[in-house]
């Protein structure tokens, strides 16, 4: 999900923001609601890019998380836009919700406020950046050039001939 290198959270800050224009003196962003308010957070503002946020997974594999966006996608594939919980729920339909979504998702790292947090999120994307769900035919292209080229098997080539 190429587009989640664009929206960020803000320490301190409730909601989500589109990033505008990185700068020396900090960056500018815009909220993603109903305002759209253009903010300058400092240098010293805590901005995490949600491309960089993954989630931990309990399983034996070298990957000990996934990555948001590919949870964010499964959300949006099993739930579209009526999600069966808030984020008011009691621990243990959050838990639930999780498991239902990611199924191997570590219990113990995972806390109850970051599902909180993803459900928060997904809801704020899925109004106010609805695009980031969909996938773009040149993404469906890249990925389809990127399999052929892992299967192509490589042909020898023929001596060339030259006339004496």
């Amino acid at each position: 999900m190429e587009a989640l290198k664009q929206i960020a959270n803000v320490a301190g800050y409730s909601g989500l923001y589109r990033i505008l224009k990185p700068g020396r003196a900090g960056v500018i962003v815009e909220s993603l609601d109903e305002k759209k308010a253009k903010t300058m957070m400092g240098p010293t503002a805590r901005v995490s890019v949600l491309n960089d946020i993954s989630i931990y997974v309990d399983d034996d594999s070298e990957e000990q998380s996934i990555s948001l966006g590919d949870v964010l996608k499964v959300i949006s594939d099993k739930y579209s836009n009526s999600l069966p919980i808030d984020s008011k729920g009691t621990n243990d339909q959050l838990a639930d919700f999780m498991a239902s979504v990611v199924p191997n998702y570590d219990r113990e790292r995972v806390r109850t406020t970051d599902i909180k947090k993803l459900i928060t999120w997904y809801g704020i994307l899925s109004q106010y950046a609805p695009e980031i769900f969909e996938v773009s035919a040149e993404e469906t292209i890249e990925e389809k050039a990127e399999n052929v080229a892992a299967t192509e098997v490589p042909v020898a080539e023929e001596p060339k001939t030259g006339k004496a």
